[in-house]
């Protein structure tokens, strides 16, 4: 058990898993605002041996070495990697912090979000159809840049309404070829598609100036992952052309305000992700590893 648990900012418990954190703490402090700075950090987490945050503020390899006693670190968000994550993984690592964090409990809502967005598009629900005459996703060209969790979960959909799907990953996966899934490299499968859908870790960028080039005009691009997928400039002048939208959940997936009001982003400023559901997913799994953590 520890001695003193604080969460930094506010971390989308549901008010029964709230509650449990005591079960795990002799003292808990939970802070229902963003700290501002550094500083603030320091001066929330104190002598508190265990951390709690969500994905709006980074604990670095400095705000660390203020905090000696913490012993264990609990992201209440995503964690894939350490070049994603927004707590210095290799400081904590090396000073025998434990780190944790959650995965997959927001991907429903994404999903439901991309089908809705593109019927609407294909369909012209509420606009013009894309190619002026209402079609259905049955025969089209679907490209998944990313086949992780999220990835797979919008290529099964998208199979489901019908469309041919193709896919880039670091590696091949046997379980998309058995589903009928294509295995691109990304420069040719950004061509090949007229739907590109990027569900990438936060940080990674693979679209450039020559993915832009060889993806050509007439094109979809959805984002869903918390940070932007491409290279800002080849990526605004791809969007000069009519022909092409852009469909993002957030801004931070969109990349800054000054592209709001382009006529061709869609973007809902939402995280569309945070759904009743995914609030108590995420719930569960912040006290699983609260559990792990105090064996």
């Amino acid at each position: 058990m520890f001695q003193k648990l604080v969460a930094i900012e506010p971390i989308s418990l549901i008010p029964s898993a709230e509650k449990k954190l005591h079960d795990f703490a002799h003292e808990v402090i939970l802070h229902n605002d963003v700290p501002t700075s550094a500083n603030e950090i320091i001066g929330r987490i104190g002598n508190a041996d265990a951390v709690l945050l969500s994905y709006t503020s980074t604990l670095t390899a400095d705000i660390l070495s203020h905090c000696p006693n913490i012993q264990y670190i609990g992201m209440c968000c995503s964690l894939y990697s350490p070049e994603s994550a927004n707590v210095d993984i290799r400081y904590a690592n090396a000073h025998g912090i434990t780190v944790t964090g959650i995965r997959d409990y927001g991907d429903e809502g994404v999903v439901e979000y991309v089908v809705s967005e593109l019927v609407r598009l294909l369909h012209g629900f509420g606009q013009p159809a894309w190619q002026g005459t209402p079609r259905e996703i049955t025969g089209l060209r679907v490209g998944i840049v990313g086949l992780g969790k999220s990835g797979g979960m919008i290529a099964d959909a998208m199979k489901f309404f019908g469309a041919d799907i193709a896919y880039f990953a670091r590696n091949e996966k046997p379980a998309a070829t058995e589903k009928g899934y294509r295995f691109m490299q990304l420069k040719d499968l950004v061509g090949w598609s007229e739907a590109i859908f990027c569900c990438l870790n936060k940080n990674t960028v693979l679209l450039h100036a020559e993915e832009f080039e060889r993806m050509g005009n007439n094109k979809i691009l959805f984002n869903t992952g918390l940070s932007p997928a491409w290279e800002e400039k080849p990526f605004t002048e791809w969007l000069n052309n009519e022909q092409n939208i852009c469909y993002c959940d957030t801004l931070g997936a969109l990349g800054g305000k000054h592209l709001l009001n382009h006529p061709r982003v869609r973007c809902m400023n939402v995280s569309t992700g945070r759904t009743i559901q995914a609030f108590d997913r995420l719930s569960e799994k912040v006290l699983e590893n609260l559990r792990k953590a105090v064996q």
